[in-house]
């Protein structure tokens, strides 16, 4: 049997930083090119045939729009590549989340697509990303990660992009997935699946968008004022994400200044600010014009949100379903 060929796709992030110093706590992130982790990863005999493209190398608190259009483009070319058996993204721990939830929504499932990182730099003592890497590699290059969506490899464990966020500033342990946990564990010589896979069909869930909609994230806090949520939208708001407390709470005088939005036809998402936040529907969002997240956090139910509004989508019954469906 012939070793999977994995296209990797390079972005930066920790997996691709430098400290100057084994010890050193601040480093300086993607100063790793694609050829010089390639030759790394050869040296440990992955069992795959890698090739490499530079997408960007940068930190990704810095990626956006600017960053995803090409990646998505990379992606697809090389799903359609019939020599690829799977495919690698390198990337930032920071935004990986939604990244993945981006990537998971708008692309085709018929090879696996694994998203990795690092949380040490790769000169740091205990560092993590090649050893990360080596266990994307055994997923990505496993005929069954096919239909499972986006996958987040970190840590020892696979995660689905709709769930998989990021929990801990520190440690190599810094991932969780809700409402679902991991749905594999993986080393470098081992993958254990907890499921069978879950997606039907091969189709992308939603087109690439041609723009971007304005969405801000509006975070609530104890007094917060009902004058920010005018300091936060514009002429050009297409939706707000309420990065409510508790589930999805914020204070009565809020809602006010929130149904006017609703009223010029901007789209309000009620998610929560707590980690672990499953925000359902309330008996006065019909009244309000509210939608409820779910079990998407505030960035993720951003990412859903500008994909809706960029498709078109403006009946809230239908955006719902797309926010219960994660």
């Amino acid at each position: 049997m012939k070793n999977p060929c994995i296209r990797v796709l390079a972005t930066g992030g920790t997996i691709a930083g430098k400290a100057g110093s084994a010890t050193r706590h601040a480093y300086v992130p993607g100063q790793i090119g694609i050829d010089d982790l390639l030759a790394a990863a050869a040296a440990l005999d992955m069992g795959a045939a890698l090739s490499g493209v530079q997408i960007a190398n940068i930190g990704s608190e810095d990626i956006g729009p600017a960053v995803w259009s090409p990646l998505h483009k990379a992606t697809v070319a090389a799903i359609a590549d019939p020599a690829v058996d799977g495919i690698i993204i390198t990337h930032g721990t920071d935004t990986v989340e939604e990244t993945a939830l981006l990537l998971d929504l708008t692309l085709p499932t018929a090879k696996p697509v694994v998203m990795v990182g690092a949380m040490r730099p790769a000169d740091a003592v205990g560092s993590d990303g090649l050893r990360n890497l080596a266990n994307a590699v055994r997923v990505a290059g496993n005929p069954d990660a096919a239909g499972r969506g986006v996958l987040v490899v970190m840590g020892d464990r696979v995660f689905a992009a709709r769930d998989v966020r990021k929990v801990r500033t520190r440690g190599t342990d810094a991932f969780r997935g809700f409402p679902r946990e991991s749905i594999g564990l993986v080393t470098p010589s081992a993958l254990d699946w907890f499921g069978a896979p879950w997606r039907t069909g091969d189709a992308a869930r939603f087109d690439w968008p041609r723009e971007w909609p304005e969405v801000p994230i509006l975070p609530i806090w104890a007094g917060i004022e009902p004058e920010y949520v005018g300091r936060l939208t514009g002429p050009d708001t297409r939706g707000v994400v309420v990065a409510g407390v508790g589930e999805g709470n914020m204070p009565d005088p809020l809602r006010q200044p929130l149904r006017e939005l609703v009223a010029r036809g901007v789209a309000v998402v009620r998610a929560s600010r707590i980690d672990e936040g499953l925000v359902d529907r309330e008996p006065e969002d019909d009244a309000n014009g509210f939608l409820a997240a779910r079990a998407l956090n505030p960035p993720k139910a951003r990412i859903l949100l500008q994909l809706l509004l960029a498709s078109g989508v403006s009946d809230r019954a239908a955006m719902q379903a797309e926010f219960d469906r994660r």
